[in-house]
């Protein structure tokens, strides 16, 4: 008898028919004697119309409030499904993040994960036999009593933290594709689904483009080693053997992966913005007047170029942010100019940033060169480079995104 965290996503209990098909997936793991929590998300459609109505009460509205609001789309669905269940003759409850409770942070509709109690849930599991259906997404700050939020596809993270403080055997997240590929079906028709990708692969691969999983649930499931299933809930319930090896890709330690690819995926993200600082002054402090603003405004940055001019006095600092918070970096930016001394600020954003990854790559010198030539072929030219130990992401134009993707995809024998 094992125990099981199943997460099912907003497009999987869009309505109440696919709510019974949940219930139903629900249902085969709890008849094969398995004990089960089940995460929920907000039905599709219903955190983006939340979200709405809070913009339109009111353009700066409290972050406490928008929370108490948006968290709402989960708990209608954990007791949708709760109802369905009792129906199938399934005992279930469904719970709220706070009556666990699941303690965060106090950043409001950011909040992180600190701790979860999940010592009634075992209880209720051995006492009543009872099956959990929470609502994800959602948590409580423990000083304040305030209901937090943990960000779009925070669900995820949920899911992977109750995993691990229940000591799960597995956390399956159902989502509406059959795992994860080498990259995107809809831009390489060939991308090929991944029977097992290591926790620091998914890290990449998450962060730089693919949607398939939120990073911090990542995170969470590399820390507690928790063993994570992505998977399909459109299967037909009854197909599936409860006791197999679950169909979809297993998310787990370098260890289990036993023929290593050189390149596991390739990712890609339009969601970029291009940052030049022309002219810097050359002098020691000038990294963390131009950075500590974008971080005080909680902007992320990435793919950091400098160069350095002939005669060392100055130097140009490129970077990237994401697209959507291009304006505000620009404003940020601006106001230092006193104290960082530049000439100009230069951007754009009509970038792409396209990453190859794989843990391969540790042993396997020329992995990046093959990229470089091949791109040079297509005509596409490479406007930034980063790398670490096991991917490196190239900084392209946009117009070329879906050429590039295609090349390293095949480039790289990922299409078979």
């Amino acid at each position: 008898m094992a125990r099981l965290v199943m997460k099912f996503g907003g497009t999987s209990v869009a309505d109440i028919e696919r709510i019974r098909n949940v219930a139903r997936h629900v249902k085969r793991e709890v008849d094969a004697g398995h004990e089960v929590a089940v995460v929920v998300s907000a039905m599709a459609g219903a955190t983006d119309r939340l979200v709405s109505w809070c913009r339109e009460a009111a353009a700066l509205h409290d972050a406490r409030e928008y929370d108490a609001v948006v968290s709402s789309g989960e708990q209608v669905t954990a007791g949708l499904l709760a109802i369905v269940l009792e129906g199938m003759g399934v005992n279930a409850r469904s719970w709220q993040g706070w009556q666990l409770p699941i303690l965060t942070s106090n950043a409001h509709a950011a909040a992180r994960v600190l701790d979860v109690n999940g010592a009634e849930l075992v209880k209720r599991f051995k006492e009543r036999h009872e099956v959990a259906v929470l609502a994800g997404f959602q948590g409580m700050h423990k000083e304040t009593g305030r209901i937090t939020t943990l960000g779009r596809g925070g669900s995820d993270t949920s899911a992977v933290a109750i995993a691990a403080a229940i000591a799960a055997e597995r956390c399956d997240i159902y989502t509406d594709v059959e795992g994860v590929y080498t990259s995107d079906p809809r831009v390489v028709p060939r991308a090929q689904r991944l029977e097992r990708v290591a926790y620091e692969e998914m890290l990449e691969l998450a962060s730089l483009g693919a949607k398939v999983l939120q990073v911090r649930s990542v995170e969470l499931g590399m820390v507690h080693n928790v063993r994570i299933f992505v998977r399909s809930s459109f299967e037909k319930p009854e197909d599936i053997d409860p006791h197999g090896t679950p169909p979809g890709t297993l998310i787990c330690g370098e260890e289990e992966i036993v023929e290593q690819q050189v390149v596991t995926g390739i990712a890609f993200s339009k969601d970029e913005a291009q940052i030049s600082i022309r002219r810097v002054q050359d002098k020691p402090g000038v990294a963390a007047a131009i950075f500590g603003p974008l971080a005080e405004a909680n902007i992320n940055v990435d793919m950091i170029v400098q160069n350095v001019s002939g005669d060392g006095a100055t130097t140009d600092v490129t970077f990237t942010v994401p697209a959507s918070d291009y304006e505000r970096a620009t404003e940020a930016l601006i106001k230092t100019k006193g104290q960082v001394g530049y000439e100009r600020i230069d951007g754009a954003n009509d970038v792409a940033k396209v990453s190859v990854i794989g843990i391969g790559m540790r042993s396997h010198a020329g992995v990046a060169a093959k990229a470089f030539r091949a791109l040079a072929e297509k005509g596409i030219n490479i406007r930034a480079i980063t790398t670490s130990e096991i991917k490196f992401s190239l900084l392209i134009d946009a117009n070329y995104t879906e050429l590039a993707v295609r090349t390293l995809h095949s480039l790289y024998e990922l299409d078979k």
